[in-house]
């Protein structure tokens, strides 16, 4: 049967916020699978802050998405054609599939998802990339412990809202940062300690105020004001988890780099970088974790799903940076 799939391709890279210059809507012909391959049709697509990144031909740790190429991203469907001896028609898989409706695959980083633990949305969200990151961060970078005062910023948002509910459950006093009343009210009804409404300003004063004595752990998400804030703020040997700064993401100038990092000195504190795929060997650990949670009701798995098929994906993405989301925002193929 003839098949045809509509896909994103990366035009131009963008100077500052992508706009629709950037992205090309292209319908191409659906290949059968040969063999060692399996077709996935396509039901939802991931939106992460990092697919920003993958547009600037910079040295990172992935090489950028070249021009002409379909966009990178990270998705989940079902198997609906195979020669592959691992994957069966009907399986639910999820794997880098890119901004499309249909993709082969030869199982290369494909995982299997199964429905009866957590709906697809769950899988891409708190049991997917978001909460491997989240836990990794919070355990081995930030090495959270019972009593510790935890400082998430972007707490409303896919990573933070499992950063933020792993250390309640830990047994941290959490302090949420985010953007609105909606989402500041939302993280009180989670059950964090203090939330920070970032758009009432003087951050650094905020932070000052929810944590007294010092910040023990900050999971960075943003960068820009807000690390300088938490930086202002550190407890005695403090730990500062760099996961990202989507503040910075669509500047057209390099950002300014921290005002105030020599509190790192003061306070012996530290701060460490990591990526989640240094952890690809311990996924297993982490989503057995953040499931018993979910299974517990002590960790509330949140999803904001956009309409629009592949083509809404240029608007869909810039969501991502003007906080339209609670939790982890997925586009519906």
């Amino acid at each position: 049967m003839s098949r045809t799939s509509q896909e994103i391709r990366l035009a131009a890279r963008p100077q500052g916020r992508p706009d629709a210059s950037t992205w090309e809507l292209a319908t191409t012909e659906v290949a059968e699978p040969g063999p060692g391959e399996f077709l996935v049709e396509l039901e939802q697509i991931s939106l992460d802050p990092a697919m920003r990144g993958w547009l600037n031909d910079v040295r990172s740790y992935l090489p950028p998405v070249k021009i002409g190429a379909v966009m990178r991203a990270f998705g989940a469907g079902t198997v609906i054609a195979s020669q592959h001896d691992d994957f069966a028609v009907g399986d639910v898989v999820s794997g880098t599939f890119g901004v499309r409706e249909y993709a082969i695959s030869d199982g290369t980083g494909v995982a299997h998802l199964d429905l009866d633990v957590a709906p697809m949305s769950t899988w891409l969200g708190a049991l997917g990339m978001p909460g491997m990151t989240a836990w990794f961060g919070l355990e081995d970078v930030g090495r959270a412990q019972p009593g510790d005062t935890v400082l998430v910023s972007a707490a409303a948002g896919a990573v933070g809202s499992t950063v933020a509910q792993l250390a309640k459950a830990k047994g941290c006093r959490v302090i949420g940062v985010a953007g609105g009343p909606d989402k500041v009210a939302w993280l009180r009804e989670l059950g964090l300690d203090e939330v920070i409404d970032r758009r009432d300003g003087d951050l650094l004063r905020q932070v000052r105020r929810a944590a007294p004595d010092g910040v023990d752990v900050y999971f960075d998400n943003v960068g820009g004001e807000l690390l300088d804030a938490a930086l202002a703020n550190l407890a005695h040997g403090a730990r500062i988890a760099i996961c990202g700064a989507i503040s910075t993401y669509n500047d057209e100038t390099l950002a300014e780099g921290p005002r105030r990092y020599m509190a790192l000195l003061v306070f012996r504190a530290s701060m460490h970088g990591f990526l989640v795929m240094d952890y690809e060997d311990r996924y297993g650990e982490a989503i057995a974790g953040i499931g018993e949670l979910i299974r517990d009701g002590r960790l509330v798995a949140t999803e904001t799903i956009l309409e629009g098929g592949v083509a809404a994906f240029p608007d869909a993405l810039l969501g991502l940076f003007d906080g339209v989301n609670t939790g982890k925002l997925l586009l519906k193929v």
